[in-house]
């Protein structure tokens, strides 16, 4: 690996730039779907100056399904609780790659090789944006850490 590709992490471990992962929460928010409501939803996290590091949606009829995820341990369940709004929390892998092709396909082979099933995926990149940012929901989340820091540090896991 050339030396401007890698960066030091904890324990002085040597990873590969290219691919960066960490477990963060993710709430599966209740919610209805009419006009506002994201709003409202946003509101609550801009008031206390709570970054969101993604967000989804799903909607079915009159209600809908937003999943978000924090770039800092906020205290959101608390947060939605107190403004009336059922969630779910959830551990989920975020991925930081180069933004170029085939980075997802090392992510998603490394898990497909570790049996680990994928439920659930988002992000986005910028045009011109050196990184691009995946976040994802697997069965397994601390085998899948495992999987994809083995291939930060090039290394292959054992499934």
């Amino acid at each position: 690996m050339r030396q401007d590709s890698e960066w030091t992490g904890r324990g002085g471990k040597r990873y590969d730039r290219r691919v960066k992962v960490e477990k963060i929460k993710q709430f599966s928010v209740f919610m209805p779907n009419k006009p506002g409501a994201l709003s409202r939803l946003a509101a609550l996290f801009s008031d206390k100056q709570i970054n969101i590091l993604g967000i989804a949606s799903e909607v079915r009829d009159d209600s809908g399904l937003v999943r978000i995820a924090f770039a800092h341990d906020a205290d959101a369940s608390a947060i939605l609780s107190k403004a009336g709004f059922s969630s779910v929390e959830t551990h989920i892998l975020s991925v930081e790659l180069d933004d170029e092709p085939g980075q997802l396909l090392r992510v998603t082979n490394a898990l497909a090789e570790g049996k680990i099933n994928i439920t659930t995926v988002y992000g986005t990149s910028s045009p011109g944006a050196k990184t691009s940012r995946i976040l994802i929901a697997v069965q397994n989340t601390d085998k899948a850490l495992s999987l994809l820091e083995a291939l930060a540090l090039g290394k292959t896991a054992e499934a």
